[in-house]
């Protein structure tokens, strides 16, 4: 698209919104979950060390190639490399990635969306029954509230960076916060909380394993939005002036203080309602508890607060939950709008139709895979399992490219761009940051061990998700 590039309006509104992008239904609810399950205390450290030590200097070399080439993705890595048709692989599987992504996270927040719309009309035991879930994901009403969500979709990215995303990023990021800050409070004074508090905080080291570590890591790496494009993106969207290294440590400390507290709701509540819980029953599955779990709580919640109170507390976590998922939708969304205003010079209005339609289609198809439609619901089989055109989608791009997208970026930034424009990048805004120690180890971890780390994930994941064989035990 000719002329000024949009950029957004204050370094706040930036970090909001790539917050955002990070904070989503993995930090709410899988991350506790996990937390709960692999150790405690013990893989709450171990995902804090992975998101410092691993993932802020992934997040550093995506956002500082956004902001040099002030480009999407793909003509970012076109425009570092004078057009090898090699690294524009590398820049496409960023627009595809989040694209498809973005199909799958639709018709997940349709789904939440949904479960508010019950909540805020206190159909809580409707909610509770075993049968609801199913029964709601395989009716035609989720098509109605698939267009609700589409809507609010098109009006923040129809307002641009500086009026849509960043004013959506300042009103819906405050709320979510004060909303789960809020929760927690009220979870913490319920009978026997203190139970789920101590298994959250207290370590167990004798879970710590291969695959422990492994699920800690590639936790912190898909709650920071890394190999989606979105820091690509929204590095481009940035002045010179920008600190990005700081920046980028605020990014990481938001998006890891809303995963911990989110953990001091979940697992207190979930304890204080049911006292009897074993934590290795607890599904893995973000979407089998909230859809399937937290009813029940929220239900039985009515003999302490009343049906009101009840509906209240239920109504306000799926609200925090829509405002989570939303958010990072908006902000995935946006690769793939942004490079087709850059590649094909189209308006945001244009791009954003375009590529609606084509959203629109995909997530049909996601949503009518669970039953719905046989030939969906069995699409595909591998690793000796039927898979549906749903799990198909989640498998190859979330699961299986995103690690690979976040290894070659570490490649092009030290080999390909070289490591001396990496680091004057960097220091662009951010005057300190050149002879500091920061500089040092993100020098050191991205030219070694990060790639090779993610490497092996990636490997893994393919053997483990296609093959049924695990490389790491």
């Amino acid at each position: 698209m000719s002329g000024t590039r949009e950029q957004f309006g204050s370094r706040l509104g930036f970090i909001l919104a790539a917050a955002g992008s990070a904070v989503g239904i993995g930090n709410l609810v899988g991350f506790p979950v996990g937390a709960a399950k692999n150790g405690g205390g013990a893989f709450l450290l171990m995902y804090a060390i992975f998101v410092f030590a691993i993932c802020l200097p992934v997040m550093m070399a995506e956002m500082s190639v956004g902001r040099h080439a002030k480009k999407d993705p793909l003509g970012a890595y076109s425009a570092l490399t004078d057009n090898s048709p090699k690294w524009k692989i590398a820049g496409w599987l960023s627009i595809i990635t989040p694209f498809m992504i973005a199909v799958f996270y639709l018709v997940i927040t349709v789904w939440i969306f949904g479960y508010l719309y019950y909540a805020v009309s206190g159909d809580l035991a409707m909610l509770a029954e075993p049968e609801t879930f199913g029964n709601f994901i395989n009716s035609p009403v989720i098509f109605a509230y698939m267009a609700a969500v589409l809507a609010i979709m098109y009006l923040i990215l129809q307002g641009g960076v500086k009026e849509g995303i960043e004013k959506a990023a300042k009103l819906l990021m405050p709320a979510l916060f004060v909303m789960l800050v809020l929760l927690v409070i009220f979870v913490l004074t319920r009978d026997n909380a203190m139970a789920g508090v101590s298994f959250y905080l207290v370590p167990d080291f004798s879970k710590i394993n291969a695959s422990v570590i492994n699920g800690a890591l590639s936790q912190a790496f898909f709650s920071l939005s890394l190999g989606m494009g979105i820091m690509i993106t929204y590095g481009s969207y940035i002045d010179n002036q920008s600190d990005i290294p700081n920046s980028a440590k605020l990014v990481a400390l938001t998006d890891t203080a809303v995963a911990f507290t989110a953990g001091l709701m979940i697992l207190p509540a979930i304890f204080s309602f049911n006292p009897d819980t074993n934590p290795a029953e607890l599904s893995e599955s973000s979407i089998g508890m909230i859809f399937s779990f937290l009813p029940k709580i929220f239900l039985a919640l009515q003999t302490s607060i009343g049906f009101v109170g009840a509906s209240v507390v239920a109504s306000i976590f799926f609200l925090l939950v829509f405002f989570a998922a939303i958010t990072s939708l908006v902000s995935i969304f946006e690769v793939p709008v942004a490079a087709l205003m850059d590649e094909k010079d189209y308006s945001r209005r244009k791009s954003l139709v375009v590529l609606g339609v084509l959203l629109i289609v995909f997530a049909a198809l996601c949503a009518l895979s669970f039953g719905f439609v046989p030939f969906l619901t069995e699409f595909t089989n591998y690793a000796d399992a039927p898979k549906s055109f749903f799990d198909l989608v989640y498998d190859v791009f979330y699961d299986t490219i995103l690690p690979l997208n976040g290894l070659l970026i570490c490649i092009f930034v030290m080999y390909r761009w070289k490591r001396h424009n990496f680091n004057q990048a960097l220091q662009v805004g951010a005057p300190s940051y050149k002879g500091s120690w920061v500089e040092r180890y993100v020098d050191i971890s991205v030219g070694t061990f990060i790639p090779l780390i993610l490497a092996v994930i990636f490997i893994n994941t393919v053997a483990l998700k296609y093959f049924g064989v695990s490389l790491i035990g």
